[in-house]
């Protein structure tokens, strides 16, 4: 019998929000195990307070939502991934929604309950194709990745705010992070 063939590990950055917060802090970051029932960390934990809404970071349909080992749990196949289709997990998660439930990016799939001894203040997020896990940031485009603060730039020939002179032609510098 010839060997299954993998799925793709490609991942689209599709997600349009974080699946709590705006950009939450990563309490634990994805650690893949090296065999398939090995030790590893198959997703990430983000900070989030018990009762923090739990959104649909993209388009999809509900395949699950229950307890899994005592913990609520709603896993997404996320629209348009291919086959076998993209599926994130959220655990644990009181769910507001039913399997068959199609969503849109953000929104509300549930709240974060606390999990005991995982993570007691966190949502752990996980991503899969087939049974592939796979870095669920990864679904993350830079623009949601990016902490870095934002910085407006003149515009050359246009009034600034408060006065009647346009902003003048400066020289092109490249940017540099404000002085801690």
């Amino acid at each position: 019998m010839p060997d299954p063939v993998a799925p793709d590990p490609v991942v689209p950055d599709l997600a349009r929000y974080w699946p709590v917060g705006d950009r939450p802090a990563v309490v634990r970051g994805w650690e893949p195990p090296a065999t398939p029932y090995g030790p590893g960390h198959r997703g990430v934990d983000l900070a989030a307070a018990g009762g923090t809404p739990v959104r649909a970071v993209a388009a999809g349909r509900v395949s699950f939502a229950g307890p899994v080992g005592g913990r609520g749990v709603v896993s997404l196949e996320l629209a348009g991934t291919g086959e076998p289709p993209l599926r994130t997990t959220y655990a644990s998660v009181g769910p507001t929604v039913e399997k068959g439930d199609r969503v849109a990016a953000g929104d509300v799939l549930g709240t974060v309950r606390p999990a005991g001894s995982h993570c007691p203040a966190c949502l752990h997020w996980g991503l899969l194709r087939g049974e592939v896990y796979l870095d669920p940031l990864s679904l993350l485009p830079p623009w949601l990745l990016d902490t870095g603060p934002s910085r407006l730039l003149p515009v050359l020939g246009v009034p600034l705010p408060g006065r009647t002179e346009v902003s003048p032609a400066l020289p092109a510098a490249p940017w540099r992070p404000p002085p801690a």
